[in-house]
């Protein structure tokens, strides 16, 4: 893979200045990413929340806080789609890739690359009825094929199944995937 500075991607304004090393203390929770109540319905969360909400999407929602795009993904005002690896994705991607989790986060351009590649470019929500097989731009502005046998292949080749769709969000849907994507 190869680092690319991000300045703009689609509607998202991402900073990358001021890098530095990953302290693993987490920022303070503004109130668009504060966390949800047990009894507040998914459908009035927007997608940060239902990452948070929920034990299995814990190192997603910590990779979203890393990269700074908590703030951005709790937009009620914007629409996304978003392609949500579990943990166990994750462990797989550090496994294969020979990173910890620590360097990952610590490496806020590579991490913002991975993460916008996991929201679908659009204006509307893309729920399982509207989905084709072909390619799709993703925030990255990289490209993402969905197989006609419904799976994700990412730019390198590596094929992804989709667990669970049609999560519903107050700014989106959520569909949950066992494989983290990977851009060129």
């Amino acid at each position: 893979m190869k680092l690319i500075k991000i300045a703009t991607i689609g509607t998202l304004a991402i900073s990358i200045a001021g890098l530095s090393a990953c302290n693993n203390m987490m920022p303070a929770k503004t109130a668009a990413m504060k966390a949800p109540t047990q009894s507040q319905p998914m459908a009035n969360m927007n997608v940060v929340q239902i990452a948070q909400s929920n034990a299995d999407f814990s190192l997603l929602a910590e990779a979203v806080v890393a990269a700074d795009l908590a703030d951005a993904l709790s937009d009620t005002s914007a629409s996304y789609t978003v392609l949500a690896p579990t943990n166990a994705a994750f462990v797989k991607v550090l496994q294969e890739t020979g990173m910890t989790k620590a360097e990952l986060f610590a490496n806020k351009p590579l991490l913002t690359k991975i993460l916008t590649y996991h929201v679908i470019k659009g204006n509307t929500p893309v729920y399982q009825k509207h989905v084709r097989p072909g390619n799709y731009t993703m925030f990255s502005t990289d490209t993402l094929m969905i197989t006609p046998q419904g799976r994700l292949k990412d730019e390198n080749g590596r094929l992804t199944n989709i667990l669970k769709t049609d999560i519903a969000a107050s700014n989106g849907v959520v569909h949950v995937i066992d494989r983290v994507l990977l851009p060129k």
